[in-house]
């Protein structure tokens, strides 16, 4: 069967890696290179990287809405096109090219957290389970039917491992239902409109630290936030990046921070959350204690969202 892949980001590299052992990759779509850090250098994204290592043809039209990519879609004459995170719109003109449709790994059990940040969105929502759907695409956001879906406990993954194990499970079952195609034995189901849920993009905002919050949601707001969405806090007048924390005996008052042995130790509105991982503004991340030892914060201070 003739595939071409359609993907960008980290969590659509093993779903690459697994479709090329299994099938006939004829091209990779990704997206353009990207400028980033300090001096805007472009680079390619994950994909493309893991497609020219595995000597597969890479485009990356910043469109696939111009007669141009519509034609070359039409001349790769693929069987399929599979979809991980990609990150542009399939017009109708590519979704009807492949006789088999566009097939698409979505990183949650459909119809819930549809959109573009199901991982985010489970982790913040306080979901014990979460999975990959493997659904048919249409025209509207991660509507179409599903022909299989397969869960894994939450637990206390972060984002990126969360991405990392729902990507192995996703080409997992991206195998299974494309062999189930090949075989003409697929079955579609429809989803169910009314328990449909919406992930939007994650910002900030939607990770960001306040007093009044629990322990819980604390952690889970840190466990779902990540470089493009980062949390940040003014303890004092200190500028610090969470990355990772853990609940603490310290009794501690709302909104009061207090350096201990093991760290910078946070108020909530139920307990204490030591921040045992962090990032001074305009320096590399540390451990708790390690910044504890070389911190300048001798007292009490109030802290805030940054």
């Amino acid at each position: 069967m003739r595939v071409v892949f359609m993907g960008t980001p980290e969590f659509a590299v093993a779903i690459l890696e697994r479709l090329a052992d299994e099938f006939d990759v004829i091209s990779v779509y990704t997206r353009p290179d990207a400028a980033s850090g300090r001096g805007s250098k472009l680079l390619p994204p994950p994909v493309k990287v893991a497609a020219e290592r595995l000597s597969l043809p890479v485009r990356q039209p910043a469109s696939l809405k111009t007669p141009e990519a519509v034609a070359q879609l039409i001349f790769d004459a693929p069987d399929v096109i599979v979809v991980a995170a990609y990150g542009l719109i399939l017009p109708l003109q590519v979704l009807a090219i492949p006789p088999h449709g566009c097939v698409n790994v979505h990183a949650s059990l459909l119809p819930r957290h549809r959109g573009a940040a199901p991982v985010q969105r489970a982790i913040l929502a306080g979901d014990t389970e979460t999975g990959v759907s493997i659904m048919l695409m249409e025209e509207g956001l991660d509507t179409g039917p599903f022909a299989l879906t397969a869960a894994l406990d939450v637990g206390e993954l972060d984002v990126e491992s969360l991405t990392a194990s729902l990507a192995h499970l996703g080409a997992d079952a991206l195998v299974e239902v494309l062999r189930r195609i090949e075989a003409g034995t697929v079955d579609w189901t429809i989803q169910d409109e009314s328990a449909a849920t919406y992930a939007a993009k994650v910002t900030r905002n939607d990770v960001a630290l306040d007093p009044g919050m629990t322990v819980s949601s604390a952690i889970r707001h840190i466990r779902a936030s990540s470089r493009q969405a980062s949390i940040r806090i003014l303890a004092g007048d200190l500028d610090l990046v969470v990355l990772h924390a853990i609940p603490s005996p310290e009794q501690i008052a709302p909104g009061i921070a207090r350096r201990t042995r093991e760290g910078l130790v946070i108020g909530l509105s139920d307990g204490g959350l030591l921040l045992d991982t962090i990032r001074p503004a305009g320096k590399p991340a540390s451990d708790g204690a390690a910044w504890s030892r070389g911190s300048r914060l001798t007292t009490d201070v109030t802290w805030e969202r940054g």
